[in-house]
Parts: C-alpha cells; structure tokens; sequence
C-alpha cells in the first residue's frame, strides 16, 4: 500500500489540472497543453508511471474484491491527442477483467430511438470495475454542438431543439453523473488538450510512416477546419460540467509522456479517496480455512513441506523474499 505522503505528493501533483467547479474556463488561456511540471523530468517518466499502474494495479484489485463500488473514466479530446495510447499504457499493468473500454463512433438506428444518454447508459461499468469511455456522452454537446445538422437527425420533437438545448444537456448530464456517484461509481473525467500546431505534427506523421497510415482519416482533416468552434465547445463544456462530484481535469497532451503520468494519477487518486478494502473473513470462515488447510498439508507427498508457502516465510533470515510472502500474507488477512 502507498504511504500516505505519496499518496499527499499524488493529491498536489494533480491539483493544477482540476477545472474548479463553477469557474468559467478559456481553454487557450487557462490550460497550457505544453505544459509539463518543472520538476518532472523526462527521463524519469518510465519509472513514474510504472508507479502510477502499480497504483492502479493494487487498488483495482481491492476494488474488484469489495464489489460495492465502480469507475467510470471518460476520455474527451480532439483528434491523435493520444487517448488510445494513454488506455493502453495507463491501464497496461490492471486485470483485463475488471476493465471496459467502449469508444463510441456514430450512432445507430436503435441508438438514435432512444434518448441521447441510452447507449451509455447500457455500457456503464459495474460495481468493482473500471469502465473507460473512449469519448462519451460529451459527444452531445461538442460534436453534436459544433454540427447542429447532426441534432436534425436525431428525431427530437420541437420542444427539445430550441436554443437553450445545450443548457439542458449539461443540466442532464450533470444530473446522470451526481445519480452514479450517489450510487457508489466514481466518475473520473479527463480532457486530452492539444495544441493546434501539435495536432498538425502528428497528422503528418501519421501520413508520412506507412505503418500509420491506418491511423489517418480524411474526417480528421475535416474536423480540424472547426477548431476555433470545438476550442470554445470544450471551454463551455468544461465551464458547465465540472462538478463538484464529478470535476474535469484538463490533461496537456503536447507531451505524450507526461499526459499519461497525469492521467494515471489522477485515476489513482480517484481510487485512493474511494479507498476500497479486502472483504474481512469472518471467524468461522478463519475456521474452516485451517480445517482446509491440515487436509492439505496431509496432502503433502514424502519429502515436500506440507505448507512450502509458509516454509518459505519461515526462512525469511536467509531468503529476502521469504520476509515479502509473510508481509503479503498478513496484508491478506487484514
């Protein structure tokens, strides 16, 4: 288990990134996609976000052992601003099966007749699992917002396209959100900021190596024309939406390493203040464990240790490791 000063570092580190709730937020002046702590180096990134997923690697377990509460993360950001790359290197170390990644692209047929927070709704994590959004219910009032012609298709009566839509829809969401975290699923929310001139040196990229050509869509481009629009799409959307039970944190994603150390963290702070625990056995389960336990070691072929676990803890004045297994046996029964 992290010390509480790591865990303290973990808390400050973040705290710059929090969009605070109620605050009206100009992305191109309050959040510098370059930035990059001045006192983490590069170099050191390897190291400090294996850290970060060992983090999350320990409370994922404790999570999905408790079973009482659940994570939702989701992931907004404009085009090759890297949340693939952060899911897979932020999420590399956790069990695949306490984990859901839904990306969501165009809607349905079936999707578009129900009501616009349906098809997330359906893909919501549950309790003692992370659940990722690769984009999400934001998309509806960003995309949707910066293409009005895509709320034209979405069949809505009258009454639900007049001009204070988008007010309602961040009322909706903010309301959805405060339903999951009252119910005990932490909702985590991450905003990947690119630059403009970054998006441009990673589109060309991706074009220029063969091997990430698959990568680059003609959409992309497309979408890049309306930048100006999606700039101040994001800035309303963070202004209006972070809550108190569910606050934005804008990560700079100029720099791939430091983006992920950054959204790592603040995952593992978003676990540390659920803090889950192991389920405690009772003492008549403790019982029957030790009952089990002489079955087995009766079990033992001639010459073997009847418990080699517990041989090997005994040896912990020559074996280092011997002193790790009695630590993680006594963390278990705690």
């Amino acid at each position: 288990m992290a010390d509480n000063e790591a865990l303290k570092r973990i808390a400050q580190f973040i705290e710059p990134l929090r969009v605070t709730p109620g605050s009206k937020v100009t992305l191109a002046k309050d959040f510098d996609p370059g930035y990059k702590a001045g006192f983490v180096k590069k170099k050191e990134s390897v190291e400090l976000l294996q850290r970060g997923v060992e983090l999350l690697t320990e409370y994922q377990a404790r999570l999905a052992a408790q079973d009482t509460h659940g994570v939702l993360v989701v992931l907004q950001a404009l085009d090759a601003a890297g949340k693939d790359g952060t899911i897979r290197h932020v999420m590399s170390g956790v069990n695949p099966q306490g984990v859901s990644v839904h990306s969501y692209k165009v809607p349905s047929s079936i999707e578009i007749d129900h009501d616009y927070l349906w098809r997330y709704a359906t893909n919501l994590p549950r309790r003692g699992e992370i659940g990722i959004f690769n984009r999400s219910h934001y998309e509806e009032v960003l995309v949707v917002r910066v293409h009005p012609e895509i709320l034209d298709r979405q069949q809505l009566p009258k009454s639900a396209r007049g001009r204070d839509v988008w007010k309602k829809r961040y009322r909706d969401i903010n309301d959805w959100e405060r339903h999951l975290v009252d119910n005990g699923f932490k909702v985590v929310k991450l905003f990947l900021n690119l630059s403009k001139e970054e998006q441009r040196t990673r589109f060309l990229r991706r074009i220029d190596l063969p091997d990430h050509n698959w990568k680059f869509s003609a959409a992309d481009v497309h979408e890049r024309r309306s930048w100006d629009a999606y700039q101040k799409a994001f800035s309303e959307m963070l202004s209006a939406t972070s809550t108190e039970w569910a606050p934005w944190y804008v990560i700079p994603a100029d720099h791939k390493w430091f983006a992920r150390i950054c959204a790592s963290c603040v995952i593992a702070n978003a676990l540390i203040e659920i803090d889950p625990r192991y389920p405690k056995v009772t003492a008549e389960a403790l019982k029957a464990l030790q009952a089990v336990k002489g079955e087995l070691e009766a079990q033992a072929p001639k010459g073997a240790a009847p418990d080699p676990f517990e041989a090997e803890a005994d040896d912990a004045d020559d074996e280092p490791k011997g002193k790790k297994a009695r630590k993680k046996a006594k963390e278990a029964a705690k």
